[in-house]
């Protein structure tokens, strides 16, 4: 699972690429709870995401309640791929973000 991520000044940036799935779980888990820590603004990028399963967009609904009640920003921009996953797997949220 390729993760870049870049700690900017008035938020974090995240790009994910490939595959992600149960096995990505930890690393993705980790890296959202710093961010979360952070109360800073993100900005996901999924737009070189390949198959994603339902753990990764768990993870990504959970930090996106938790950003609400910490009062953060979260934006999502995916890939068709990833948006048509969201919504074959009920995540119709997730699916409205922005697509490239």
């Amino acid at each position: 699972m390729p993760v870049r991520l870049d700690r900017l000044e008035t938020h974090w940036l995240v790009r994910l690429e490939g595959e992600f799935t149960i096995a990505s779980a930890p690393e993705l888990k980790a890296l959202l709870a710093d961010w979360l820590a952070s109360r800073k603004d993100l900005e996901l990028d999924l737009e070189r995401a390949g198959e994603i399963d339902v753990t990764l967009l768990q993870l990504l609904s959970a930090a996106g309640r938790e950003a609400e009640r910490a009062g953060v920003r979260v934006s999502i921009h995916m890939s068709e791929v990833a948006a048509a996953a969201a919504r074959d797997l009920g995540f119709e949220r997730l699916a409205g973000a922005s697509q490239g």
